[in-house]
Parts: structure tokens; sequence; C-alpha cells
């Protein structure tokens, strides 16, 4: 064996890249087929979606037998902290993005329109009638823009204060997981991630019933101006983020229920518990910026 490959695993060639690849093209060739109208880039969009899952089942499958058969040292250790660092961060990019747009609107572009500072000019020529006060509740045609004009903002205190004592709360839970999981209390580390599985997916029932409420009985929609898009944009991705985050949650249980992880050996516990302290995170910031301020 080389010194190479006594100080760093390299794994045997893997057909799963070219499988993701080829799937993200079916995927986004049958999006676009199908926001053109063609009911059948639903099912081209369908089978690159099922060929993802099975890339991602498949590829996990191969690191984690080789992660079980001790093929990692600390070296790969290391590099996989750092390459899911780095995703994470990534994700804050990501949403920071979106805060910075909500940000730019109700500080700069709302106040502009209603002609504050030197901008009265603008607010002259552009919309005289409109009236700077968010989440811009009043607009000057009514007529034209009944169909998406929402009769009230979501209100914070209501589901929003919930799913976010349940965030918080799964926060805990996948903490003192990882506690037992330190003290190699299996029955312990099991019980407290089953309760954060359970609390992350709680989380997604409440927030798709405010959905259903805010479009039927609100009438906020994605096309209710700067609010609309802003809310369903931030809200919504991280939603996907929750059930991401408690789909791999839910796959670290398998995993310990299977006696996988050891007190000392146990980052794929970790990245998850990162991105799901990530996502608890994010979510605190929307509940002050989206729904309380």
């Amino acid at each position: 064996m080389s010194d190479a490959h006594s100080t760093y695993f390299i794994p045997e060639p893997s057909r799963w890249p070219i499988v993701g690849t080829l799937a993200l093209f079916v995927s986004f060739v049958g999006g676009a087929i199908m926001l053109n109208g063609s009911g059948f880039g639903t099912f081209i969009l369908g089978l690159g979606v099922a060929a993802i899952i099975y890339m991602f089942s498949g590829w996990f499958a191969d690191v984690i037998a080789e992660s079980i058969a001790g093929k990692y040292n600390q070296q790969v250790d290391v590099s996989f902290r750092w390459g899911m660092s780095w995703f994470i961060f990534s994700e804050v990019m990501f949403f920071a993005a979106f805060f910075g747009a909500l940000y730019y609107a109700r500080q700069f572009s709302v106040p502009w329109l209603g002609g504050e500072g030197a901008k009265l000019l603008t607010h002259e020529l552009l919309w005289p009638e409109f009236f700077a006060d968010w989440p811009l509740m009043v607009i000057p045609d009514l007529e034209a823009f009944a169909s998406s004009l929402y009769h009230e903002v979501i209100p914070a205190w209501g589901i929003p204060a919930i799913n976010t004592a349940i965030l918080l709360s799964s926060g805990l839970t996948v903490t003192f997981a990882h506690w037992s999981l330190k003290k190699n209390n299996r029955k312990g580390l099991c019980w407290w991630l089953f309760a954060t599985v359970l609390l992350g997916f709680i989380f997604v029932f409440l927030q798709a019933g405010e959905y259903i409420h805010s479009y039927h009985e609100l009438n906020v929609k994605f096309d209710s101006g700067i609010y609309g898009s802003t809310f369903f944009i931030l809200t919504g991705f991280h939603g996907f983020h929750v059930t991401m985050g408690a789909t791999m949650l839910m796959v670290i249980l398998a995993r310990s229920i299977k006696g996988h992880f050891s007190e000392h050996n146990h980052f794929a516990f970790e990245g998850v518990a990162w991105y799901w302290h990530f996502v608890d995170v994010v979510w605190l910031g929307l509940f002050i910026f989206v729904y309380w301020f």
C-alpha cells in the first residue's frame, strides 16, 4: 500500500456523480416542459426526482458502509467537517440574500415610492397615490388588484409562535440526544432523536395549515405584492429545509436503532445536528423580521 493510501482513504470509482448529473438534467428538462403547459413534463420531472432520490440513497449507503468498515481516519473526518461547514455557510448566504431583499424593500424601495427624502419626484411621477406603510395594505388601484389584495397580514402570535416553541424545543431534544450518545446511552439517544423528528414534522404540518389558512382566509398569495412574495419565498424555503432536516434526522434515528455510531465516532450525527441548529436560527430570524416586525 502506498503512503497516500495509508494516510488518506481513496474511494473506488463511483457511478453516483454521473447518475446525479443525469438526474438533475432530466429534472430541469421536465420542469421546463411542465412550466410551458405540457402534462408530459410532470412525468419527466417525476422521473428526474426519483433518480435524484435513488442517487442520494445509493451514494449515502456506500459512504455509510465505508464508515462502518473503518476505512475513514482522522484526516477524512476533518475533511467531512470542513465540507459540512462550507455547506452550511452556503445555506447561510442563501437565506441572507432573501433577508437582504426583504430589508431593501422595507427600508429603501417602499420609502422611496412614498416620496421619502429626495425621492419626492419619484413618488409624484411613478405612483402619486402610493402610501408607504408596510406591509402595503392600501394600494391606489383597488379594482385592478382586487384579486391579489390580502385582507390582513399573518399574525405572529398564532401558529408562528407555536412553531417557534416547537423548533426551539427540537434544538434541545437533539442536544439531549447528542449528550446521550456521548455517554453511550443508546436508549436515550433513540428516544430523544425520535422526539426531534416528531417535532420537526409537526412544525411542517402546522406550517402547511398556516399556508392553507393564509391562502383561503386572508388571501395572502405568492402574487400578493412584495409582502406575499417575500413571505412565501422565505418561509417556503425554510419549510423545505426543515423537511430535509427532519428526513436526515430520521435516517440518523434508523442508524442509531441499528447500533451505528459510538461515543467517539459519530460525525454523521453531528453534521445533521449542526444543520438542525442552523434551521432553528434561521426560523428565529424569520419569526422576528417576517412575522413580528
